[in-house]
């Protein structure tokens, strides 16, 4: 994000910021501490541009866009788009409201709101990365009803004289059926005795419990250390090798993937370099069917398994298959 704001979307999808001198000009108000007034105005915007996300409804969300932002339009269109499938048919419910000071800012600054509650017992962090001085808001919504349990993050930004569109995103909340609630529990129970299955699960569940990235909690926060805990797990085992008949194979990496919106695991493997199709699907079923050999726990915890081929740096996608086609 520049001066002007050019780059607020692009904030929006980044991973959580670490910052270590955050602007201590910013204040947030949560949810039960505003005003009648300020909550009945933010939910009034936040609510209407969520419907727009539901409906589809591009020129409403343009047209509540916040001028320095319209460079970055196409990024927030692109947002609303990959939403579709997750609220579709759903009903909006707001989650939750938090109105975030940075007007006494001097200057452009990495900056960390901490939103405590009225008794100080919980604190939800929100970092935003090279935030000009203003004034900014942040709202949670579920679509409620919906097969993949939609959630819409909203960031407004206060021209002067009404809220604006500044930033969207859409997150899954629900992997076939459960929510992360029920894959932290899983996960949990496979700790000491499962801890591949466990590792994965516990992603599965942050990435369902995490409806934007630059949010933190003290919930998301204790799931991270109980994954940390977590013996003989993934986590320092790459590159992985394994044996198969007279073949090894070398796995770089094992990473959620939710494009096809199941919970799947990619696999980025060091491939031979064939480049026939065929035999490049053939070289991907002989790893994935490596994989779960040395690790049968994820046949039955998650979905599918994605191949991405590494021959000289270069990373390729090659196909992917649920596990009941794994051999």
């Amino acid at each position: 994000m520049s001066a002007k704001m050019r780059l607020f979307w692009k904030v929006w999808a980044a991973t959580i910021l670490l910052v270590p001198a955050a602007s201590q000009a910013a204040t947030c108000t949560p949810q039960a501490e505003l005003s009648a007034e300020e909550r009945s105005a933010l939910s009034a915007v936040g609510g209407r541009l969520a419907q727009a996300v539901v409906q589809q409804d591009e020129s409403t969300l343009q047209a509540a866009l916040l001028p320095a932002e319209t460079a970055e339009w196409s990024g927030i269109q692109s947002a609303a788009e990959q939403a579709a499938p997750l609220v579709k048919s759903g009903q909006i419910q707001l989650r939750n409201l938090y109105l975030l000071d940075a007007a006494s800012q001097t200057a452009v600054a990495d900056t960390q709101f901490f939103c405590s509650n009225a008794s100080g017992t919980l604190t939800v962090t929100i970092t935003m990365h090279a935030l000009p001085p203003g004034r900014y808001a942040v709202l949670l919504a579920d679509a409620l009803g919906t097969p993949l349990g939609g959630q819409l993050g909203i960031i407004l930004a206060w021209d002067g004289t009404a809220w604006r569109l500044a930033g969207l995103s859409a997150h899954q909340g629900i992997f076939d059926g459960h929510d992360g609630v029920w894959y932290w529990s899983r996960a949990r129970g496979l700790a000491n005795v499962d801890p591949w299955s466990a590792w994965y699960l516990y992603d599965a569940a942050r990435y369902l419990l995490l409806p934007l990235d630059i949010l933190s909690s003290p919930n998301l926060e204790k799931l991270q250390q109980e994954q940390g805990q977590i013996l003989n797990s993934p986590q320092t085992a790459f590159p992985y090798t394994l044996a198969a008949g007279d073949r090894t194979w070398k796995i770089d990496a094992v990473l959620l993937d939710s494009s096809l919106h199941f919970a799947d695991l990619a696999l980025a493997y060091e491939s031979a370099g064939v480049t026939d199709p065929a035999a490049q699907r053939t070289e991907a079923i002989a790893v994935f069917s490596a994989f779960l050999k040395a690790q049968p726990g994820i046949r039955q915890n998650f979905h599918g398994l994605w191949a991405y081929a590494v021959k000289d740096g270069k990373r390729t996608p090659v196909m992917e298959l649920p596990m009941g086609q794994i051999p």
